[in-house]
This record gives structure tokens, sequence and C-alpha cells, in this order.
């Protein structure tokens, strides 16, 4: 099973799009929040099965807030992280590992990429495909599953679009004044 994750697009469909045409087919999409209107636009792209979550900037969205799924014979939860104080760390989706037993957490929000184990489960973060604070470009995760059923998030990038050369070449002061 080959899951997509991806998180705080912020209504940059180009940067869904981007990413669609790099993974390819996928089993599984999952974005964790700050869709912003692009939802439908997300489901007729797909051409798979689709768990979506509201986040912070979600407002007029009927999407939930979290919800629990299972991936492949994994429990997870998917949320979007404002209304579990990611901002401030993960104790609270530490929290719901405890008390649920889920295997994966996902959560988006802080716009920074983050694996990391806590007891034999994961939380991790894709960090933002359409405003990453991070990195100056896009990322996202693919979830993966080894030939034991062991998950392996590769955390990956959009590649850097480099401007027309004419364009990155900085004029002298002269040719702004002769203009």
């Amino acid at each position: 099973m080959r899951v997509l994750i991806i998180s705080d697009t912020h209504r940059r469909s180009d940067c869904i799009k981007q990413v669609h045409d790099i993974v390819g087919d996928v089993d599984m999409l999952i974005h964790l929040g700050d869709v912003e209107g692009d939802e439908d636009f997300v489901r007729e792209l797909f051409d798979c099965e689709i768990h979506m979550v509201r986040g912070n900037c979600d407002n007029a969205s009927d999407l939930p807030i979290a919800e629990e799924i299972s991936i492949g014979d994994k429990k997870a939860f998917i949320t979007h992280g404002h209304m579990f104080g990611v901002s401030l760390g993960k104790r609270e989706l530490e929290k719901l590992v405890d008390e649920n037993g889920y295997d994966i957490v996902m959560y988006g929000h802080t716009h920074r990429r983050d694996v990391s184990t806590y007891g034999d489960s994961y939380i991790v973060n894709p960090g933002s495909l359409g405003d990453p604070r991070d990195n100056s470009i896009g990322t996202y995760m693919i979830l993966d599953f080894d030939q034991h059923g062991t998950p392996f998030f590769a955390q990956n990038e959009l590649p850097k679009i480099e401007p027309p050369a004419e364009k990155k070449r900085k004029k002298s002061l002269w040719e702004l004044l002769m203009g």
C-alpha cells in the first residue's frame, strides 16, 4: 500500500497538481488540513481512497476535525493538529497513542516536517506543500511498507523551479538608472 500524505496546501492547487504528476498512482491520499476550498479539486484529481480533515483555515468546510482510519492493518489518527496544541509540542498526540493504541498519528499545522517515534508508534507531519516554513519549497511524504509490514515515511520536496536566466541576472545600478 502506497499512501501520499500532504498538508497545508492553502489553495495552492498548482502544488497539488505538481505532486500528483510526480508521484503518480497511489492507493490512498491523506490531506491533513488547510485545504481552503480545494476539496473537490483533490477528489477529481486523485483516483484512490481519500481522507481529508479540516484545518484552522478551513472555516467554511464540513470536513471532520479528526478521523480514525485504517491503513492496511495499522490503526491511524489524522488531524490538522491545531485543536491538539501541536504548536506547543506533541504531548497531546502522545496521549492519543497512549489512550487509543494508534500505530500512526499524522498532523499538520506547523508547516514543519517531522517523523518521530513514540513507543512503537509513529507521529508524523509532512510539512506544508503550499507554504513551507522549514524549507523554501513544498514538502510531502509517501508512506510505504516493507515486506514485514513496517511503515516507512519517505520525506520529499517538490522540485525547485529555477527562473529563466534573464530573470535571475540582477541589473547593475547603471542599467537601472539608464533604463
